[in-house]
């Protein structure tokens, strides 16, 4: 069966789906989903499973290898790692790699997952998301009786590093859309587009965003394997590049892809906050780091946000309002 087939029962299934009268619910799957990986860094074989979760459950991973099974709720204080990729943890256990299955919840819209993992990475898979969009589609989109909550940002909020080296911002906005710029002095990347702009709004996450994989240098993979990283990396889940092509034998997915997939990222990093953002995010060579920095500094002042819900499906942003838009 094709993805849009699939997407088209589960539009089916989501509308057959309890209602509440003109209100936006909250999402979670409908059945159970598995995958089994490897991850990136540390090579180890991964079996993952997602479960539907009870509406204001949130997005929660879950130890299940472990001698007592670990529970780890997706907040922007759970992030205690952000060297390479987005790692949260609780007491003494983590889950490493993140953003990926993170940005698949946030551009389909998933608002409560039991995700079990028996191991501490996440599979990287193909090295995008679109494994992770294909996993939750298949398991379906249920509708739940509860209003679904969006953090608003109300006023602007920036973090820089260095004088203007990197930065990201968050801005008012009535939808979600995201701006990202890099900057990498390389032949091959200086060949593509460095700056793109993806509104969920009136954009496809799927087609637009949700295939770019993660991408490294050769001489950086070797560098990282020497300290026991990149364990898990190779041609068949990210781009890789030498001093002057791409490595891979079917070469880019999209023109742009390098930066698109720094945006892929930065929606796994800013859905780890626990809900969807009703906002403009800009950045200029953000990683993982300042991407969570941006997240703790709009907690850390009430008057820059405040929680809001949709009794009136039809005032909701653009992109919100319908289970299937975002696919």
């Amino acid at each position: 069966m094709s993805i849009a087939a699939i997407a088209r029962g589960i539009g089916r299934h989501a509308r057959g789906a309890p209602k509440i009268p003109g209100v936006l619910q909250q999402r979670t799957l409908k059945s159970i989903s598995r995958a089994v990986g490897v991850g990136l860094h540390s090579g180890q074989r991964v079996e993952l499973t997602l479960r539907p979760a009870p509406a204001d459950t949130g997005i929660v991973f879950r130890r299940v290898d472990l001698p007592e099974p670990a529970e780890i709720r997706m907040t922007a204080e759970a992030v205690t790692d952000t060297r390479l990729a987005a790692t949260v943890s609780t007491g003494g256990a983590k889950v490493q790699t993140v953003e990926h299955l993170m940005s698949a919840c946030a551009g389909l819209g998933i608002d409560n997952l039991y995700i079990d993992i028996t191991a501490d990475e996440v599979p990287i898979l193909d090295g995008s998301a679109s494994s992770f969009v294909f996993l939750l589609q298949s398991a379906g989109i249920e509708l739940q009786k509860a209003p679904r909550r969006f953090i608003r940002v109300t006023r602007k909020v920036e973090v820089r590093e260095g004088a203007n080296e990197k930065w990201a911002s968050l801005e008012p906005y009535h939808g979600y859309k995201l701006s990202f710029e890099i900057d990498f002095d390389h032949r091959v990347v200086n060949s593509t587009g460095q700056r793109v702009e993806f509104d969920l709004g009136t954009d496809s996450y799927s087609r637009d965003i949700a295939r770019a994989r993660t991408f490294g240098f050769t001489k950086d993979v070797e560098y990282m394997r020497t300290k026991g990283l990149a364990l898990g990396g190779g041609l068949d889940n990210a781009v890789v590049m030498d001093d002057t092509k791409v490595l891979n034998a079917g070469g880019l997915r999209y023109d742009d892809e390098f930066v698109k997939h720094k945006i892929l990222d930065a929606m796994g990093d800013l859905y780890i906050i626990g809900k969807p953002l009703l906002a403009a995010y800009t950045a200029f060579r953000s990683g993982h780091a300042l991407n969570n920095k941006l997240l703790r500094e709009l907690l850390a002042n009430s008057d820059t946000y405040e929680v809001v819900t949709f009794e009136d499906e039809k005032r909701a942003p653009r992109g919100f309002g319908e289970v299937a838009r975002a696919w």
